[in-house]
C-alpha cells in the first residue's frame, strides 16, 4: 500500500558523514542549496521504500527497513553521477538522525530501539540507548585510566568539529559542517568516547531544528548541548578524572531488584522530532521512582502528538500486567524478578513476573512523603543532578512535588505576558515577614510541552479560571531567576477531597498531557476568601462558556500588582545574551562597536559582576583576533582560542543561573516576593 507522508525516514549518523564526506568539493558547496530543493519535492513511501521525483528522469529511492536508513548502500539515486551525486547527500540531510546501534551486546528486553529523556522537545536526539538485562561490570573509579592515542586523536577531531560549528553559528553551519561533526561523533563512538559521541549528534540534531525553524527548537536547549559538548571534550583532552564516567557506556545496565512493589503516581506524553509515548512515574515502598515507557518511532509529524496522547491507553510492557499506562498512574503492580537501570527504567526481560495490584492516594504512604520535603530542599537536588550525565541522573531528579493554591493569572517576566501564578503552601511560616500572610514562594505555572495538540496548554487555560483552588501538583523544575515549574499533574491537597474526587476513576488526580479537565471538574472555590488570605490572589475572567474554557488563554490581569511582575535581580542576560548570539550568528556577532561594548560592561561593573564583565571582554576578544599572515591575508584558524573564551563565559553563565535558581526558592528568596 502505498502512502504519502511529508517526513522523511531516520537515519544513522554514521551514514550522513559517509555519503556527504563521498561529495566533491564543488557539490558541497550546493549541498544546502540542493536540500532546500529537495525538501519541496513530494514523497511517497511504499513498504520498507522511501521514493522522490527528483525531475522527470531521476528517482532517489530510500531504503530503510524499521524506518531507519542504516547503510550507505541504502540511498540510491538514478541520476548520472550517482553514487557521488548532490541529490544522495541532500536525502540523507533532511533525514532526522536516528541513534546508533550499540556495537555489541544483546538488544532491548522491551523491543523499543530507544527511549527518548521525558520532558518532551528538548532532548531529541540524546535518547536512552536500550540496556541489557544483567549487572554492569565493576569499573575502579577511583584511579583514572588516561586516554590512549586513539581516543586522544578523536577527541582532538570531535572538539575541532564542534569549535568549528559554533564558530559559524546556526546560520552557517550547513550540511557539510553537520556532516563532519557527525563523522568525528562516529570515529569518537568507535574509540569508546560514547558521551561525547552521544553529546555531538544533540548538538546536530537541535542545529537542524533551529535551521528549519522547527517547533520544538529551544535557543537554551542547543546553547546547553555545545556548552556540553565542548565541556566534556576539553575535560577528556585535559585527562580530568574520572575518566571512566567522561568516556560514557554504550548501554545502561540493569541491575537485579527482586520483588517491587510499585504504586503508580502519573503518566506523561513523549514527543520529540522522531519518537512518541507515553512514560508512567511509579513509587516503591522505599520512596523510590521509576519509569515504565511505550515510545516508539514516528513516521509522520502530524500524527505525532495524538499518537503520543493515544500511548497513554497502551497496555504496560512489564510482566504478564494487563492495564493501560493512564490506568498504572492510578493503580499499582506487584513485580517479581524486577530489573532497574540507574535512571530508574524497568526492564521488561523474560524473567519479570508482574501483576496488577492496588494504588495509592498521593495523600497517603508512601506517595505523601515525596511532598514532605520542603520547595527549597527539592530544588537544590534538581539543580544538583543537571550536572551529572543523564543517564546517570536518579529518576525524577527534576520532578518537584508541591502544595499550592492558583492566584490567578499576571504579567509576569521580562515581557509582562500573563502567566498563570500558584503560591506554595505546604512547609510555610506560620506568617510571612512582618506578620504577613502565610505562604512560600509563589510560582509561575507553565505547561509541560508546548505542542498545541497536546491537553497541557488547555488544561492550565482552564486552571487559570479558578482563583484560590488548592491543588497538590507534580511538575518539572524550569531554571529560571524566579520560581518555575512546568506542570505535569494535579491532585487533591491533604484534608480536602475537593473537586479532583470527581469523577471516582480519576482518584483524584489528573494527568494534565493525556487527559482533559471539564469545567464541571473544577467546583467554584470561595475565591474571597482566598484573597483575604493572601492579597496576591486575584480572579481571572471566565470564559463565555464551557466549551470555550479548554481554548482559552489565560489573559485576566489581577487588581493589585502580583509578585514576580516587576522586574529585579542582576542583569545576568548581558553576558547570556552574547553567549546566545554566538551559537546563533557565529563568532562575528560579537564584532559589535566598542559603545555597546563599553555599555555592557559598565552594565555589569555597576552591578558587581566584575567577572561576568571581564568574560565578555575576552569573548569579544578572541572573537575579533584573527591570525594573518606575512601578506596580511586572514589565516584559517582551528577556533580553538575562541571556543575556549565561549565556553568560560557559558559555563560562567550555566552557574550563575543555578545559583539565582535556588536562590529564588529559598526562604530568603520567598520573603522577598
Amino acid at each position: 500500500m502505498t502512502t504519502r507522508t511529508s517526513d522523511w525516514p531516520g537515519v544513522r549518523p554514521e551514514v550522513v558523514a559517509e555519503v556527504v564526506a563521498g561529495l566533491s568539493a564543488r557539490l558541497q558547496k550546493r549541498l544546502d542549496g540542493a536540500a532546500a530543493k529537495l525538501a519541496e519535492r513530494p514523497v511517497v513511501r511504499e513498504g520498507d521504500e522511501w521514493r522522490v521525483e527528483v525531475d522527470e528522469e531521476t528517482v532517489l529511492v530510500l531504503h530503510a527497513p524499521g524506518g531507519v536508513v542504516t547503510g550507505e548502500a541504502d540511498v540510491r539515486c538514478g541520476c548520472l553521477l550517482a553514487p557521488a551525486c548532490v541529490h544522495r547527500a541532500a536525502a540523507v540531510t533532511l533525514c532526522p538522525l536516528a541513534e546508533p546501534e550499540p556495537a555489541v551486546g544483546p538488544g532491548p528486553a522491551s523491543g523499543s530501539a530507544s527511549e527518548p529523556e521525558p520532558g518532551g522537545g528538548t532532548a531529541t536526539a540524546a535518547t536512552e540507548t536500550a540496556a541489557t538485562e544483567t549487572a554492569a561490570e565493576s569499573v575502579d573509579r577511583s584511579s583514572p585510566t588516561p586516554l590512549t592515542a586513539v581516543e586522544f586523536e578523536a577527541v582532538r577531531h570531535l572538539h575541532q568539529a564542534a569549535a568549528a560549528v559554533l564558530a559559524a553559528g546556526v546560520s552557517g553551519a550547513g550540511a557539510v559542517s553537520q556532516a563532519e561533526l557527525l563523522r568525528a561523533a562516529h570515529r569518537a563512538r568507535l574509540a569508546g568516547l560514547h558521551r561525547a559521541a552521544a553529546a555531538a549528534v544533540t548538538v546536530v540534531t537541535r542545529v537542524r531544528a533551529a535551521r528549519s525553524g522547527a517547533p520544538d527548537h529551544r535557543l537554551v536547549d542547543l546553547v546547553a548541548g555545545l556548552r556540553e559538548l565542548l565541556g566534556l571534550t576539553t575535560a577528556l583532552a585535559a585527562g580530568a578524572a574520572p575518566v571512566v564516567e567522561l568516556r560514557g557506556t554504550a548501554r545502561q545496565a540493569y541491575r537485579e531488584e527482586g520483588g517491587l512493589r510499585l504504586y503508580g503516581l502519573f503518566a506523561e506524553p513523549v514527543l520529540t522530532a522522531t519518537h512518541a509515548g507515553a512514560v508512567s512515574w511509579a513509587v516503591d515502598a522505599n520512596g523510590r521512582l521509576s519509569t515504565i515507557a511505550e515510545v516508539m518511532p514516528h513516521d509522520d509529524a502530524a500524527a505525532a502528538a495524538p499518537q503520543a496522547v493515544g500511548a497513554g491507553n497502551r497496555t504496560v510492557r512489564l510482566g504478564d500486567a494487563a492495564l493501560s499506562h493512564r490506568e498504572f498512574s492510578r493503580a499499582g503492580l506487584a513485580v517479581q524478578g524486577a530489573t532497574r537501570s540507574t535512571g530508574g527504567r524497568l526492564g521488561a526481560g523474560a524473567s519479570v513476573r508482574a501483576v496488577r495490584a492496588t494504588g495509592t492516594a498521593w495523600t497517603a504512604e508512601p506517595a505523601t512523603r515525596l511532598w514532605s520535603e520542603p520547595a527549597p530542599a527539592q530544588v537544590a537536588r534538581a539543580l544538583a543532578a543537571q550536572e551529572l550525565p543523564y543517564e546517570s541522573r536518579p529518576a525524577g531528579s527534576d520532578l518537584l512535588f508541591l502544595d499550592v493554591t492558583l492566584l490567578g493569572t499576571a504579567p509576569t517576566g521580562p515581557g509582562g505576558t500573563p502567566q498563570l501564578l500558584a503560591r506554595c503552601t505546604a512547609g510555610a511560616p506560620a506568617s510571612g515577614p512582618a506578620g504577613g500572610p502565610l505562604g512560600g514562594p509563589v510560582v509561575v505555572l507553565r505547561p509541560a510541552h508546548e505542542h498545541p495538540d497536546l491537553p497541557f496548554r488547555a488544561n492550565l487555560a482552564l486552571l487559570a479560571t479558578t482563583p484560590g483552588l488548592r491543588l497538590r501538583v507534580i511538575g518539572r523544575l524550569e531554571r529560571a531567576d524566579r520560581p518555575e515549574l512546568r506542570l505535569l499533574a494535579i491532585g487533591t491537597p491533604p484534608d480536602d477531597p475537593g473537586p479532583l474526587s470527581r469523577p471516582v476513576e480519576r482518584a483524584g488526580r489528573v494527568n494534565l498531557g493525556l487527559e482533559r479537565l471539564q469545567t464541571a471538574d473544577l467546583a467554584a472555590p470561595a475565591t474571597a476568601s482566598a484573597a483575604q488570605a493572601d492579597p496576591a490572589a486575584a480572579p481571572a475572567a471566565e470564559p463565555a462558556d464551557a466549551s470555550t474554557a479548554e481554548t482559552a488563554q489565560p489573559t485576566a490581569q489581577p487588581t493589585a500588582p502580583a509578585p514576580g511582575s516587576v522586574p529585579y535581580g542582576p542583569p545576568v542576560h548581558v553576558l547570556g545574551r552574547r553567549v546566545e548570539q554566538t551559537v546563533t550568528t557565529g563568532r562575528h556577532a560579537l564584532a559589535s562597536g566598542e559603545a555597546s561594548a563599553a555599555a555592557d560592561r559598565a552594565l555589569l561593573r555597576a552591578a558587581g559582576l566584575v567577572t561576568a564583565a571581564e568574560l565578555l571582554d575576552g569573548l569579544r576578544a578572541a572573537a575579533a583576533h584573527r591570525q594573518r599572515d606575512v601578506f596580511g591575508r586572514i589565516v584559517t584558524d582551528d577556533h580553538e582560542t575562541f571556543a575556549t573564551a565561549w565556553l568560560t563565559a557559558a559555563s560562567y553563565t550555566e552557574e550563575l543561573a543555578t545559583a539565582l535558581c535556588a536562590a529564588a526558592w529559598s526562604e530568603e528568596g520567598a520573603a522577598g516576593v
